[in-house]
């Protein structure tokens, strides 16, 4: 049993889902001791809860630990990866419901379920847009895109805004199975060709998208970029307002956003995201900060070396990186003063080892 220090590095719930990911591809039991030890309220909230739920569910893995709040997780695997019908509702995992994000729900099962044999379809109910944790936009627009280059095909689907603290949303997720992941280079990012982006709100006025959307693009074409903000009054079960912006470069995508809350005007929120896209562009980097975490893991699956450059190089990155080479499957370099991340997965460093350059 692979023994995981859950309070290592940033000691949040990343470690866990790389983890969960990780024992459910590799059929490997682990136990995972002080889960988000570095968190305000530490253990096992909704959304992680969820997560252990479904990763166990897809490979009939035996639990212990599974309960809110608990520290101590033990995980087992049963089976291979199951490719499937299934349904994993964050609300129903603590009484009075959740507005967990249901997009690191996804992030736990989408590799195994790409890799297993056959075609999963999959429906996450929770929350879809909440403060520090990807959204669901960002998922569809950032995040899958960049798999898909990797050879991951999924597709998500909104069907209804869940925002903090109500939730309520809905996505269903398509995964093909049977894939296989090749590397990624994004040390160059290219050009910027375009700005798209989304403001959007739920029970409330149409004219707060609107304005959200008319200050992004006054913001950011005052900042020379070409930019298209879309305004939204789409379906929710309560009231929440945001904006995500996603910048499409020659190479690269990223993706950063504003949420509305009481007090603050929607030109605020408009601000806020235009912000962080304008301090990422002014990095020169490929791949922004949560980006860079999130594609270690496919990478350390891949058939090939991967290789990017980092607008930051985090604790959630170097902390990401341990746990992976824990499960022995890549040797993952950080260089902090190029901002630089090679991955080169065991088996692509044992045919470089075997075959030398003459």
């Amino acid at each position: 049993m692979i023994e995981i220090d859950g309070s290592y590095g940033e000691g949040g719930g990343q470690v866990l889902r790389t983890s969960l990911s990780l024992a459910a591809i590799t059929g490997e039991p682990i136990r995972i001791s002080g889960i988000r030890a570095g968190r305000k309220k530490p253990g096992l909230a909704a959304q992680h809860l969820t997560a252990v739920r479904a990763a166990g569910r897809i490979c009939n893995a035996q639990l212990r630990g599974d309960a809110l709040g608990s520290m101590l997780l033990e995980f087992i695997p049963g089976s291979a990866v199951q490719a499937g019908i299934y349904t994993f509702d964050v609300s129903k995992a603590q009484v009075g419901g959740s507005a967990g994000a249901i997009a690191l729900v996804l992030q736990t099962i989408l590799l195994p379920l790409s890799l297993a044999s056959g075609n999963s379809q999959v429906t996450l109910k929770g929350g879809t847009h909440v403060n520090f944790s990807p959204t669901v936009t960002y998922i569809e627009q950032v995040y899958l895109p960049i798999l898909q280059r990797m050879g991951v095909e999924a597709q998500v689907k909104l069907g209804a805004w869940g925002w903090f603290p109500q939730g309520g949303g809905e996505v269903e997720l398509q995964v093909s199975g049977d894939g296989k992941i090749g590397g990624i280079n994004l040390v160059q990012r290219g050009e910027l060709q375009q700005v798209r982006g989304l403001a959007v709100v739920t029970e409330l006025p149409s004219n707060i998208p609107q304005r959200m959307a008319n200050r992004a693009e006054n913001l950011l074409r005052s900042a020379h970029l070409k930019v298209s903000v879309q305004a939204l009054r789409e379906r929710g079960v309560a009231p929440g307002a945001g904006i995500f912006l996603t910048a499409e470069y020659q190479n690269s995508l990223t993706g950063f956003g504003g949420f509305g809350r009481l007090r603050l005007s929607a030109e605020t929120v408009a601000e806020i995201a235009c912000q962080q896209l304008l301090k990422f562009h002014q990095t020169g980097a490929a791949v922004d900060e949560h980006l860079a975490d999130q594609l270690l893991l496919p990478a350390a699956l891949a058939s090939q070396q991967s290789q990017y450059r980092v607008a930051e190089v985090s604790r959630h990155l170097t902390t990401n990186a341990a746990v992976i080479e824990q499960f022995g499957l890549a040797q993952i370099t950080v260089d902090e003063a190029e901002k630089i991340v090679s991955v080169i997965p065991v088996i692509v460093r044992s045919n470089l080892t075997l075959n030398p350059s003459p």
